[in-house]
């Protein structure tokens, strides 16, 4: 019998070998990049912030339809009293420039303008609801993405990356999965008796959000977590008072109080309370945008306990979108984001790896930035 050949160079078992090794190595590189330490902490944080707006909107529910309580303001007003106790007064006993009467000589106008802006952000979109409907609020409360982009682009001098608009992209997809899964599974059922002003009032609302979220993550990387959320507890807390004795204290007088309604109230101040005191820490690490894509699940949360709760019907787009989101929010972490200091003399400006991201920060970057700083 005659001995086979051995397989020469151009022979196809090599060549099958060696893109079968270069395909391996390719996915390792993929693994590395985007299934680290850093992005599954990350991941982590915004879903536990997630699954606080969603302990805010079933309790919400909750009160609206099975009590018949709609008083958003008052719920508010909890909260920023929550955050007044503990944030406001921790700012009070501090000594030097971290003291409350010293911020509040130096800054006190910039404080109330963000103030309004979060209550009002909190007061629109709830109040859209009874113009519009649930489609256009999902829809329409993406818009403080782009928002939130543009004003880091001009206020924190935030530079994207291709990666980071199609990772964008893909959450808003994934937020229209979401919304087709509601027409398909009958949840589009209230038409509002006025919708282009609840449009409007959406889109209002996110603009709001996204100017108190880039606020935010100014003050908590700039300055200091306490002194944010201490300022907004003062005046969030004297702005919502105001507001809810003008136009919440019929429905506030009309209550029937008992143990349950109570215990409602006291479970969405307690959501909202984390939510506000762990999302700077969260923005801290990455970025008012990555928390703001990283939170359209909330609305997939709160669908999946409204199946138990509130008999929603079931959808297989639910779990399409939730990955479809989570796909994007993985991607537009993967990758760092810039930050473009601005000129302080006549010397031309440095543009260095920023602090979005902070995190997902990789050593082996670490010798390029200190070669573009010299």
């Amino acid at each position: 019998m005659e001995a086979a050949s051995p397989a020469g160079p151009g022979s196809p078992e090599p060549l099958a070998e060696g893109a079968a090794g270069e395909f391996s190595s390719l996915l390792r590189r993929i693994k590395g990049k985007l299934f680290t330490w850093h992005i599954l902490k990350t991941i982590a944080l915004g879903q536990m912030l997630s699954l606080c707006i969603c302990g805010t909107a079933i309790t919400s529910q909750y009160l609206a339809e099975k009590y018949k309580v709609n008083t958003p303001m008052l719920q508010s007003f909890i909260n920023y009293c929550l955050l007044f106790l503990i944030y406001t007064v921790m700012l009070a006993f501090r000594s030097g420039s971290d003291n409350l009467l010293v911020i509040l000589k130096r800054k006190w106008w910039k404080y109330i303008l963000l103030g309004l802006a979060d209550v009002e952000a909190n007061y629109v979109i709830v109040r859209a609801y009874q113009y519009t409907t649930l489609t256009s609020v999902q829809l329409l409360d993406c818009f403080g993405i782009p928002v939130l982009m543009a004003l880091s682009w001009f206020i924190l001098y935030a530079r994207y990356r291709v990666i980071h608009f199609i990772a964008v992209a893909v959450c808003l997809l994934g937020v229209g999965t979401m919304v087709g899964a509601d027409i398909l599974a009958g949840r589009e059922d209230n038409s509002g008796n006025d919708v282009l002003i609840g449009d409007i009032l959406v889109l209002l609302g996110a603009s709001l959000y996204a100017i108190s979220n880039v606020c935010e993550e100014y003050i908590v990387k700039k300055l200091s977590r306490q002194e944010f959320l201490g300022m907004v507890g003062l005046f969030g807390t004297i702005i919502s008072g105001i507001q809810l004795l003008i136009v919440e204290y019929k429905d506030i007088a009309s209550i029937p109080w008992d143990w349950k309604i109570a215990l409602l109230f006291m479970a969405f101040a307690l959501c909202m309370f984390c939510l506000y005191s762990f999302m700077p820490l969260v923005i801290k690490v990455t970025s008012a945008t990555s928390v703001n894509l990283g939170i359209l699940t909330a609305d997939l949360y709160s669908l999946f306990f409204g199946l138990f709760l509130f008999g929603y019907k079931f959808s297989g787009l639910y779990i399409l979108s939730f990955t479809v989101i989570m796909g994007g929010f993985i991607l537009y972490c993967s990758t760092p984001t810039r930050t473009a200091e601005p000129a302080e003399s006549s010397v031309p400006p440095v543009t260095s790896i920023g602090i979005d991201n902070l995190g997902l920060k990789l050593e082996e970057n670490l010798p390029e930035t200190h070669s573009a700083a010299l």
